[in-house]
């Protein structure tokens, strides 16, 4: 093993095999290994400018009187040669003699350190497992490798982010997660954590992360290389903008994004849709989009309106405009193989392949295959037929449905695309989904672009990616997996999100159950990123099978509208609606903290009040910007609830207007038509407040 220095970049070489250690943005660096002669080229979610800074690096010899981890639990190992170190700024890597790699903060604090267990010359103490820290096994006949990177673990270290996984910790130490994206699963791999660092594997291959109470693993199933960043911080704030440095941030938000959406499952034709519209306006009702959902197109891979029941979408979107009111319209990557466009789409090599069996990848509603969105030619083809049948007729926001791809069945293994094995590159797709219709839209002059996509990865974020959580359960349940998921997608670097209001799958408008489930959601989806009303409302319109020219169409759910649900419940709705744009510009300005620093708007107490322990371990309330704290009621038939306030700030309950201390838990007061809130003291800002 030998260690040099190639300008600001330190080198770690054994062989053809080299890691390469270099400063990437303020306090922050980035790893990478191969085992090959040439390094990967790809930078995945690395491709922003970062800021150029110059580290120190030094070299010095180890004795047996200077221990490589003073201080810490490891003291007892005594190694001699040589030690490296490279600092940047806030973030120190040290290379023992054995040329394994540890990271520590500028008060000379261990944040984390790569895990080995193996026997060597210098090291007496070293114990002979064999483990090393950094794996790279060659898959026979390719030039692929099924890689596990290793990490030491810490009783005392919290993790969040990850993305979205549909389960009920908001602290993901413990948790084992599955890096592949699924329907309602969004795998975005960066890792904050309560020890001062955050880290992200820069890999969008199939495998897991493992945060175990023994060690933290990263493993890829098939890749060509090691390649992580890790950045140092003081504060949580400061560690989500170093990565949104290197990954990328959103835009400012669109005007229209700060109000309310109206959806359903699914409203079958225009003039449905515009009665919808004109009563929602009729009553005084604010609404700032609606959306038109999946099937209404002649065939998937048409990408257009049917005509029958979509006659005039120019006199349509129009219309909507004159209300005030955007249309968004669904577009999905299923190409059917009667589709118009499925031959010329197959012969250019634009849809993803299968390496054995049947070709189709879903079978609902048609024969299908989803288009390769990591392909360049295939983004531009299929944004130039959205832009000649959607945004020719005034349509400018799209619903980029499907984006995991939901495959049937998820069979990685059998999928392949134009930038790879689907094992090695899948987790990338609804990054480059998004990003065909960003560039689209950009090389079409519009300047405000925002995309409602299922599905996320590192670096979806700057293309105006608004995420959502899937389709998900109505229940109290789903409800509150929704929070830690939406806090964890934050953390992520994602901060557009949102749910389904109500939960998407189930939900009978007439069972009283639904209908305070629906009212507790409401409330709490007025105070998310983005306030959108979805769900396909058990049970669907009976009605016998329909075609046109052939094509089978889809039927609906029930009514979905904030009258649908009774009259008393309707006063409530209706009193999140006006409340919500009374928020217009508190969230506004959020947004712009957001585009600006990378910070979530919705983010756990702890982002805000990183002294505080009790808020690190809160996982039932969250702050909505800097000024107000949130606390969603997920338990039917319930009236108060406990809330535990953050130290350091007095609190006003806006319900009530009672001021409490910080530091303390309160029981807050929860009836049907209130979700408890709280203000930060000294915020210029009111919520229930005249």
């Amino acid at each position: 093993m030998k260690v040099r220095q190639e300008g600001n970049r330190l080198i770690i070489a054994e062989g053809v095999s080299q890691v390469w250690i270099d400063p990437w943005g303020e306090n922050s660096a980035r790893i990478r290994m191969t085992k090959e002669a040439r390094m990967d080229e790809n930078d995945w979610a690395l491709t922003e400018p970062v800021k150029e800074c110059i580290p120190v690096i030094t070299e010095k010899e180890l004795d047996i009187t200077d221990p490589w981890y003073k201080g810490d639990e490891w003291t007892k190992y005594h190694m001699t040669g040589k030690e490296y170190t490279m600092v940047n700024g806030k973030l120190t890597v040290k290379i023992n003699p054995e040329g394994w790699i540890s990271f520590y903060n500028q008060k000379g604090e261990l944040l984390t350190a790569e895990y080995w267990r193996n026997r060597n010359r210098i090291n007496r103490y070293a114990v002979p497992l064999r483990i090393d820290a950094r794996e790279m096994k060659p898959v026979q006949g390719t030039d692929e490798y099924e890689v596990t990177m290793r990490f030491e673990a810490f009783d005392d270290e919290n993790i969040y982010g990850m993305g979205q996984y549909q389960e009920k910790n908001l602290n993901k130490k413990g948790a084992i997660l599955e890096l592949a994206q699924r329907n309602s699963q969004a795998s975005v791999p960066f890792m904050v954590s309560s020890r001062g660092y955050g880290l992200f594997w820069n890999n969008p291959a199939i495998g897991t992360a493992a945060f175990g109470a023994n060690k933290t693993e990263w493993y890829a199933k098939r890749t060509k290389k090691i390649d992580y960043f890790i950045t140092a911080g003081d504060t949580p704030a400061e560690i989500e903008k170093q990565y949104s440095d290197a990954t990328g941030r959103t835009p400012m938000m669109p005007e229209f994004g700060l109000g309310y959406w109206q959806c359903k499952l699914r409203y079958r034709n225009q003039e449905e849709l515009l009665k919808v519209a004109r009563e929602h306006k009729r009553r005084g009702l604010p609404m700032d989009a609606i959306v038109i959902d999946f099937f209404h197109w002649s065939m998937q891979g048409n990408f257009e309106f049917e005509k029958r029941d979509w006659p005039d979408p120019e006199a349509m979107v129009k219309e909507l405009k004159e209300l005030g009111i955007e249309t968004v319209v669904s577009v999905w990557p299923t190409i059917d193989e009667r589709s118009k466009y499925f031959g010329e789409m197959s012969d250019n090599g634009y849809l993803v392949r299968t390496d054995r069996g049947c070709g189709d990848h879903m079978t609902w509603m048609g024969n299908t295959i989803f288009y390769d969105a990591t392909h360049p030619g295939a983004r531009k083809f299929v944004f130039d037929k959205c832009k000649k049948n959607y945004y020719d007729k005034g349509i400018r926001i799209f619903w980029l449905d499907e984006a995991e791809p939901e495959y049937g069945p998820y069979d990685f293994d059998n999928y392949r695309y134009y930038a790879g094995p689907a094992l090695q590159c899948s987790n990338i797709y609804p990054v480059m989904y998004a990003k065909g219709f960003y560039d689209g839209l950009k090389e079409a002059g519009e300047k405000e672009i925002m995309s409602l996509v299922r599905c996320a990865w590192a670096g979806s974020q700057k293309y105006g990616v608004l995420t959502w959580s899937g389709d998900i359960h109505s229940s109290f349940r789903a409800m509150r997996e929704q929070l830690q998921a939406g806090l964890n997608m934050g953390m992520a670097g994602i901060p557009w999100w949102t749910s389904d209001i109500g939960g998407f799958i189930g939900g009978d408008i007439t069972d009283p159950a639904f209908k305070e489930l629906l009212v507790r959601w409401f409330a709490w989806g007025a105070f998310c990123p983005v306030f959108r009303m979805h769900g396909e409302r058990s049970p669907w319109y009976e009605r016998e099978e329909e075609f046109i020219d052939g094509i089978r169409q889809l039927t609906s759910g029930q009514d979905n509208e904030v009258w649908s649900f009774g009259e008393d419940n309707y006063e409530i709705l209706k009193k999140y609606l006006f409340l919500r744009e009374k928020l217009r510009p508190y969230i506004r300005e959020c947004m712009r903290r957001a585009s600006e620093t990378g910070e979530p708007v919705m983010r756990p107490l702890f982002f805000d009040f990183p002294e505080d322990q009790k808020a690190w371990e809160t996982e039932d309330a969250y702050m909505f910007g800097k000024d107000l704290l949130v606390a969603p009621v997920m338990e039917a038939g319930i009236s108060e609830r406990a809330v535990y306030l953050p130290a350091g700030t007095r609190w006003k309950e806006s319900a009530t207007g009672r001021i409490y201390e910080g530091g303390e838990t309160v029981s807050a007061s929860a009836p049907i038509d209130i979700i408890p809130v709280f203000i930060r003291e000294g915020a210029d800002i009111s919520v229930y407040e005249n």
